[in-house]
């Protein structure tokens, strides 16, 4: 496994690589602390560190099942850091974690830039450190929302187009 920890405005991202897939994509570090650097300066994120682990499908498949019950790979999974004690110089935010087969997957189904797609589940899984989720109907929508105005600022095409257009 690689570290190669780096501040982005007022985050501090560990990126571990533990599947040599990624070794094939150097762009993928700087792609996620852009998303996540920009998603922090939209929400209100304090000063911390968090870690991105960069992984594979069977991996993820082990993680979701361990701790969601769901025994199938995806394609991130984010793990809020619990409240931590008064006093630390740096909170720590969590961790998300990234399977390249489903981001692979996805992207060329979805006709995606894999570049895109990686920033946008940098960008959705960082959100559920920050407490946003999808649970109803309206949180979904707001979550998605933001999600399309981070990416908008990285000149990523919203996500969810193709959707809402089949959906239409």
């Amino acid at each position: 496994m690689t570290a190669r920890p780096e501040r982005q405005g007022p985050l501090a991202i560990d990126i571990l690589l533990d599947a040599p897939q990624w070794d094939a994509v150097p762009a993928a570090q700087d792609a996620i602390r852009e998303a996540i650097g920009t998603a922090a300066e939209q929400t209100s994120a304090a000063a911390g560190e968090l870690v991105v682990l960069l992984t594979d499908d069977v991996a993820m498949q082990k993680l979701n099942r361990d701790w969601r019950g769901i025994d199938k790979p995806t394609n991130v999974l984010s793990f809020p850091a619990a409240a931590s004690a008064g006093g630390a110089q740096t909170a720590t935010l969590g961790d998300i974690v990234i399977a390249y087969e489903a981001l692979d997957r996805e992207s060329r189904a979805e006709g995606k830039a894999f570049l895109h797609h990686l920033s946008h589940l940098a960008v959705h899984g960082f959100l559920h450190l920050m407490g946003y989720d999808h649970q109803t109907d309206s949180d979904a929508d707001a979550m998605e929302q933001l999600e399309v105005a981070i990416l908008g600022r990285l000149q990523i095409p919203n996500p969810y187009l193709a959707r809402d257009i089949a959906n239409g």
